[in-house]
């Protein structure tokens, strides 16, 4: 299966620059949005290892170990060590699935549940800080563009394993 788009020619082996780098440009991005997430729930005791399982589970989007890793893409061993220091602290328990006994669901604690709901105002703070300037039009574009190129990568993905 082709991607029905034929790919762009923006960019040239021999006139690569980083200033216009988009997997540059995202990653700085990115950095910059989790290290002033970090700072803002260091004084909550929690690490980006461990608020990203935390707003997941809460969320409802994952429910164990494995569907958490791939969902953050995490390998499975820094994934049971950032679960294990979220059950140390009583934020989360490991329980034993009702349908499946191999299967060990994750779920939160009451105080995990109260700690996860830090984690949204704290979001909206920081990804607002980073759109200072930014009219809604733009956003909405940045938005549409950035969830294009996300849709592009899928697609590229999804020809590799079918080939």
């Amino acid at each position: 299966m082709k991607p029905s788009v034929k790919p762009a020619t923006f960019y040239r082996p021999d006139a690569l620059h980083s200033e216009d780098s988009i997997g540059l440009l995202t990653k700085r991005a990115m950095q910059s949005i989790t290290l002033m997430v970090d700072r803002r729930l260091a004084p909550h005791d929690l690490t980006h290892a461990q608020w990203v399982p935390l707003f997941k589970l809460a969320r409802g989007e994952c429910t164990t170990m494995a569907s958490l890793a791939r969902e953050v893409s995490l390998d499975p061993g820094s994934m049971t060590r950032a679960l294990d220091r979220l059950e140390a602290k009583g934020l989360l328990r490991r329980v034993r699935s009702k349908e499946d006994r191999r299967v060990i669901d994750l779920e939160l604690t009451e105080e995990g549940l109260e700690v996860s709901k830090l984690v949204p105002d704290v979001l909206a703070e920081v990804y607002n800080a980073h759109l200072a300037g930014f009219s809604r039009a733009e956003w909405t574009t940045l938005i549409d563009l950035l969830q294009r190129l996300v849709a592009n990568g899928d697609a590229l993905r999804e020809t590799k394993e079918a080939e």
